[in-house]
């Protein structure tokens, strides 16, 4: 296959790519990172690592990578090149800098791996001459273009054997749990884990339930049986006070109440093994898209066939596709 590559080298337009992760990091963006690089030199590309996201393109941390570059990092949570957010990358003066020193450094293409602004910011490097493709990288599963992004079941995974944990005390104490998880305005995290779980209740930001309900349901949970336990699933940044909330829970319903934060623990942690193999189809299929000469894409998988999609129509669909799943938590209750 390599000499294949080699023998159609000259049809290929682009001869080097860089990549970027930016954003929040998400277990897998090594594997993907890998992906890239693996299959770039494969087609005969010369590949180059930029460092600390769009923030390290305006500074110029460029490296190239070679094979050896990616060896042993498919185990590794977080990302090598490291990530930065850069609000400022909104500018165009500040996008033409990085435009600029790509072209100095012969860099044509770009696949940038992150969440919904890290895409923004591929299509409008696109826009301006530097062909982007974009990887969804991020444990919130926040991109409706994708049925999965790269994080997403590593991190839940993470949440679901946190909670076990919590469980065994939960059910000591005869008390009730409520448990915040990460997925700011996606609750996808938070509805996987809790119908994994069998939680009594998940609170999303896609499936509010009202407060009164909210606390005569545990209520009526804990005069039925005093013995009774209760996991309640929330979304982050559904309550400004996590902790306050329970002790509310606690006042209203009998139920002997606790809150946890997973917080940033829920980012960290070797990728799993569906997470690894998802990064390493949709970094193959970015160098594709690259070699074809598209730009201005997006990467993702829809009944597990890896497609692209433009970043703008990516980014106007509705988030809503996996709230049928709610129909089963409550069937299951």
């Amino acid at each position: 296959m390599n000499e294949v590559f080699k023998e159609e080298r000259g049809f290929f337009m682009v001869k080097r790519i860089g990549i970027l992760t930016s954003g929040g990091d998400a277990p897998g963006m090594n594997c993907a990172i890998r992906a890239v690089v693996r299959a770039g030199l494969s087609y005969g590309l010369e590949v180059y690592g930029v460092y600390d996201g769009y923030k390290g393109l305006i500074e110029g941390k460029i490296e190239k990578l070679e094979r050896k570059s990616v060896s042993d990092i498919v185990n590794r949570g977080g990302t090598i090149l490291r990530t930065a957010r850069l609000p400022e990358f909104k500018d165009e003066a500040v996008r033409q800098k990085a435009v600029d020193i790509l072209h100095e450094r012969g860099i044509e293409a770009l696949v940038v791996i992150g969440g919904d602004g890290s895409y923004m910011g591929a299509k409008k490097l696109s826009e301006m001459g530097i062909n982007c493709i974009g990887l969804p990288g991020t444990i919130d599963n926040d991109i409706a273009s994708t049925d999965y992004t790269i994080g997403f079941d590593t991190a839940l995974n993470t949440i679901v054997d946190c909670v076990d944990k919590i469980r065994d005390t939960t059910e000591s104490h005869s008390r009730c749990s409520i448990i915040e998880v990460m997925g700011n305005r996606c609750g996808d995290l938070a509805l996987f884990s809790g119908l994994a779980e069998g939680a009594e209740m998940i609170l999303t930001p896609d499936h509010p339930i009202p407060e009164e309900e909210i606390i005569e349901t545990l209520r009526k949970m804990k005069e039925k049986d005093s013995d009774k336990r209760a996991i309640v699933i929330v979304s982050e940044k559904q309550y400004s006070d996590i902790h306050a909330w329970a002790r509310h829970i606690q006042e209203t319903t009998g139920f002997d109440t606790r809150a946890t934060v997973l917080g940033h623990v829920q980012r960290g942690g070797s990728p799993s093994a569906f997470d690894r193999v998802l990064a390493a189809r949709m970094g193959e299929y970015a160098v594709e898209c690259l070699v074809e000469g598209k730009g201005g894409r997006c990467v993702g998988i829809v009944d597990n066939k890896i497609v692209d999609y433009d970043i703008y129509e990516a980014l106007a669909l509705p988030r809503d596709k996996h709230v049928s799943m709610l129909r089963i938590v409550d069937i299951l209750k």
